[in-house]
């Protein structure tokens, strides 16, 4: 930034935003002087709409009425009109005073004492909280609210340009230093927008405390040279400049600053100045947003795919580039699938709505999904309600115009804005459009026909804006006409992960485990993770394998990475490229990569090619009764008889017809379960065989699949980390190591539970009988029945129920849904059931850079942190039919009626990402592998939720820790 000539005047935009940029002093800032002078809105004088908006605009009062105002007065003020935006813009600064709403709402969750997080939500200003909150303890918060506030001023000079907004607003998201790559992206972007923002985000960057240089302490283990290794981290702790730091490494490791270079590419990653002279953007691993990248891949034109690219690989594109997605791609209806991704990478749709002061009637909805549900969109909705009420509606293809709205069907407008901001989202679609019925009826009541555009009527118009009534993707207006029945239930299901409590740079995970005593019991837990590019909000747990698009952007070819410690995607390998344009043949019909269809009763889906499909034995109404009657229900119409087999993937199956239906020879079955590996004592004398039970979905003759692991007899544990497990003994020890080492034999893994002591055998669904409930619960497993595995249950619905018969099945009270029988279960019970394709040649890949199988069991561990609601849980199994079976399931003793309707949701959901191949899912390792899922729910036949009886449930008895409002409050 250039250097001034000299102090600048008391008052000017200097002076301003010189103050906001120095975090004490904004603390002081409560008001800024002078009023607004809407002198300027007198040169829109033929336009009444735009003055009016001007004037709003230079009289707005509230930060983020003025951020919304900005984003929507091009549509009334358009760009032509030089001379009125050039003087909004001189006389932005003059309506910044004291706010009236709240930036730093998002932030209470770091306050440290109970009474300033609860003061904090409470209050309407900074002011609100001083009192209570005492800014030496509760730096966090402060902080968050300066940023906050320091972006709000800044970022509202972006007005209606999006795609600088965006940039904008990704430099006051992190509490740590920008990169060097965002700064550039907002001088890229907003150059030509505003200068006055990038002065105020100049000054906010610069004034940023310089960062310790020992964070970069393990950057050095990246020289080759151990030398270099050496110099680096002496030069790191004794020099405080970047300068000084650069210099000095330049000339003890006798290398320059080149991205390619390990050392350098991770000190200057996170180092956001270089060496003078030396111009250096190393380009992220993962482009600006690898999330937002992978969406590109669902563009169905070419151009919508190449402009999407530029905009989020790590070219950096142009404002040329963002103008032209704008108007060819961002409102096309043939872009669906693209845009739905990308609202998925921006706002997932997240359970529950509540707190709205204006949208009210979305309040009190724990069950059902919403994009946006938060105070500024509820403000959002209430601008756009005054801009609509003086007499026309700014539509993305059409202006709209209106009778008074005030007096014309008012609440079922304020429906329709509440709806456009806080944009419920189906669980199939996840987009927020009103149905087209409602459209027709509101436009025929309350549209100034006599002004609607020449050859244009309701319906018409409808059939752009809103062209469908499939409830599956169209929102209906009479849900929202009126207030949610379930004001006193609603702590039935918490959400503790929305609004997101964490950092920016933070996950938020729902926490299980439940809490140790002594300890602050949270229903959360914050996890540091790792952004998927520099412009990214999406947040991946550190410690995992990711997979993103190459930088290059090619359809179809992806890398995966490691989220580090250091809070960065690391040791990236570039994967084999998936074709997307292979299709399959069947029947004579071509299908497309990606598309899943049913051929009889099985699913199947195209993948590159290649055909996957499950193996169900299919009867179906068109069936003779002689095939009906000769059918078992069961792969290869099997005899229905148990006698278990042990395959070599670890699975059970209930007898060799079966396992030989899916494809294994008789050298890869062992007699017996798989559950007790060490009775044939396969391991040496000097060693003790340790029972390893694993279901691997990966070629078990590439990467094996052993069901036990031969340990030395004496071993020391050493420090290994706390991870209880519980022995046959009902003794409880701190790590599986210790209870070998001692030469006990572990019972199930986690704390012990004193009603698992005795040894109550049961049957889980994967065919395999456990010593407790515990035993199961600890392998991700739901209960079938209690007893040892004595059944199969059938598979089709026009078989009988041959040996279940013989069950006694836990009992079910009469709740007014109808349960679900997972696949080979004889038992049903209140869940919702995915049942899940999968690419095995995926996995095989993703096994050869893990160097291990990937498991069932890993599977249900990474879709458990995509279940947002601690009142239910994720349990699962590897079917008869080789399919993956998820069950998501209420785990209270006596689930509620809102409890089994939230478990169904999120089922919905997790079918739903994984149908649209979402980044959500996708970005995930192994979980990028799942092609195709159907879903099966307890459907409710009561039409009141409140009508039905809770449901007594057999399934975890007391074992599983539920969170409640009652139980974890902080």
């Amino acid at each position: 930034m250039a250097a001034r000539a000299g102090p600048p005047q008391q008052g000017t935009l200097e002076t301003r935003m010189a103050l906001l940029a120095a975090p004490a002093l904004l603390l002081l800032l409560l008001w800024l002087p002078g009023l607004a002078d809407t002198s300027c809105c007198y040169l829109a004088k033929g336009n009444l709409m735009c003055r009016d908006v001007c004037e709003q605009i230079l009289t707005s009062k509230s930060d983020s009425h003025l951020r919304h105002l900005l984003q929507r007065a091009p549509e009334y003020c358009p760009e032509s009109m030089g001379e009125v935006w050039g003087c909004i813009n001189s006389s932005l600064l003059g309506v910044l005073k004291k706010s009236d709403g709240w930036v730093g709402l998002g932030c209470c969750e770091l306050a440290i004492v109970v009474e300033c997080r609860q003061a904090c939500k409470q209050a309407s200003s900074k002011n609100g909280i001083l009192k209570i909150c005492r800014k030496e303890y509760e730096n966090a918060l402060f902080n968050c609210i300066n940023r906050n506030e320091m972006g709000s001023v800044c970022c509202s000079y972006a007005g209606h340009h999006t795609n600088c907004r965006e940039y904008c607003q990704a430099i006051f998201r992190t509490d740590s230093s920008p990169g060097p790559s965002q700064i550039k992206a907002v001088e890229s972007y907003c150059a030509s927008v505003s200068p006055q923002l990038i002065h105020c985000v100049n000054n906010y960057t610069q004034s940023y405390p310089m960062r310790n240089s020992t964070d970069s302490l393990f950057c050095c283990d990246r020289a080759e040279d151990y030398a270099c290794q050496t110099a680096c981290k002496r030069i790191l702790m004794s020099m405080k400049t970047e300068l000084e730091i650069v210099d000095a490494l330049i000339d003890s490791c006798k290398t320059m600053p080149l991205p390619q270079d390990p050392l350098w590419q991770c000190f200057l990653e996170s180092s956001r100045s270089v060496h003078p002279g030396v111009t250096l953007h190393p380009p992220p691993s993962t482009g600006l947003d690898g999330a937002k990248l992978h969406c590109c891949s669902k563009a169905n034109t070419s151009m919508c795919r190449d402009l999407c690219t530029k905009l989020y690989s790590s070219s950096w594109g142009n404002t040329q580039t963002w103008q032209e997605f704008d108007r060819f791609c961002e409102y096309n209806p043939a872009e669906v699938s693209m845009l739905t991704c990308l609202a998925d990478v921006r706002e997932p749709c997240q359970l529950g709505c509540r707190n709205l002061t204006y949208c009210t009637n979305f309040n009190n909805r724990p069950t059902e999904l919403f994009r946006s549900c938060n105070a500024q969109s509820d403000q959002g909705a209430m601008n756009d309600m005054k801009l609509w009420e003086k007499g026309s509606i700014k539509m993305p293809f059409i202006n709209i115009p209106v009778l008074d709205i005030k007096k014309c069907q008012p609440e079922t407008w304020k429906a329709i804005a509440c709806l456009l901001q806080i944009k419920p989202c189906h669980s199939k679609s996840r987009g927020s459009i009103i149905c087209k019925s409602d459209c027709v009826e509101i436009l025929k009541k309350c549209g100034d026909l006599s002004k609607f555009p020449e050859g244009h009527m309701a319906e018409s118009v409808c059939e752009l804006l809103s062209p469908t009534d499939d409830l599956e993707t169209c929102i209906p207006l009479d849900t929202y006409l009126r207030p949610s029945t379930l004001d006193n239930i609603v702590e039935d299901v918490t959400h503790p992960c929305n609004p997101n409590p964490c950092a920016a740079n933070e996950l938020c995970e729902v926490n299980r485990k439940g809490c140790q005593p002594d300890e602050p019991c949270l229903p959360y837990f914050c996890v540091q993770g790792c952004k998927l590019g520099e412009a990214s909000d999406f947040i991946v747990r550190q410690g995992t394998l990711i997979q993103v698009p190459s930088s290059s952007g090619e359809v179809g070819c992806y890398k995966i990475c490691t989220c580090s410690q250091s809070g960065l995607l690391e040791n990236c390998m570039e994967m084999h490229c998936v074709d997307h344009q292979k299709s399959c043949i069947v029947g004579g019909q071509r299908k497309s990569h990606g598309t899943s269809f049913k051929i009889d009763c099985n699913v199947c889906s195209c993948f590159a090619g290649n055909l996957i499909c499950s193996t169900r034995q299919c009867l179906n109404e068109y069936s003779s009764d002689d095939e009906r009657r000769k059918s078992t229900g069961l792969p290869c119409n099997c005899e229905d008889e148990f006698v278990p087999m042990c395959g070599h993937n670890g699975r059970t199956y209930p007898s060799v017809c079966i396992a030989r239906c899916v494809g294994l020879q008789d050298n890869q079955l062992e007699f017996g379960s798989c559950i007790s590996p060490c009775k044939s004592n396969p391991c040496l004398k000097n060693q003790r065989c340790i029972p390893k039970p694993q279901v691997c979905l990966t070629s078990v003759e590439k990467f094996g699949c052993n069901q036990y692991e031969c340990v030395p007899r004496q071993f020391s544990c050493g420090d290994q980390l706390r991870d209880p497990v519980c022995d046959t003994d009902n003794i409880e020890y701190a790590n599986l190591c210790t209870l070998h080492q001692k030469g006990k034999s572990m019972s199930y893994k986690g704390p012990c539970q004193s009603f698992c002591r005795s040894v109550d055998l049961v049957c889980g669904h994967n065919g395999e009988t456990y010593s407790n409930v515990c035993a199961a619960y600890s392998d991700r497993v739901a209960v079938d029945y209690s007893g040892p595995c004595q059944a199969v249950g059938v598979l089709s619905d026009y078989s009988y129920q041959g040996e279940c018969a013989s069950v006694t099945c836990p009992r079910l009270s009469d709740t007014g849904y109808r349960p679900v029988t997972p696949p080979g279960a004889c038992c049903p019970l209140y869940a919702g059931m995915l049942r899940v394709l999968y690419d095995k040649e995926k996995l095989d890949i993703f096994a050869r850079v893990t160097k291990r199988p990937i498991t069932v069991l890993e599977i249900l561990q990474k879709i458990r942190l995509h279940v947002s609601v601690p009142q239910c849980d994720v349990f699962g199994y590897f079917s008869i039919e080789s399919e993956i079976v998820i069950l998501i399931v209420p785990v209270d003793q006596n689930p509620k009626p809102l409890q089994i309707e939230a478990c169904n949701k999120e089922a919905e959901k997790i079918e739903s990402l994984i149908n649209s191949d979402s980044p959500a899912l996708a970005s995930h390792v192994p979980l990028s592998a799942l092609i195709a899922a159907q879903v099966e729910i307890s459907f409710g036949i009561s039409s009141s939720c409140s009508q039905v009886v809770p449901a007594l449930h057999l399934l975890f008895w007391s074992f599983v820790v539920t969170f409640s409002a009652t139980q974890c409050k902080t």
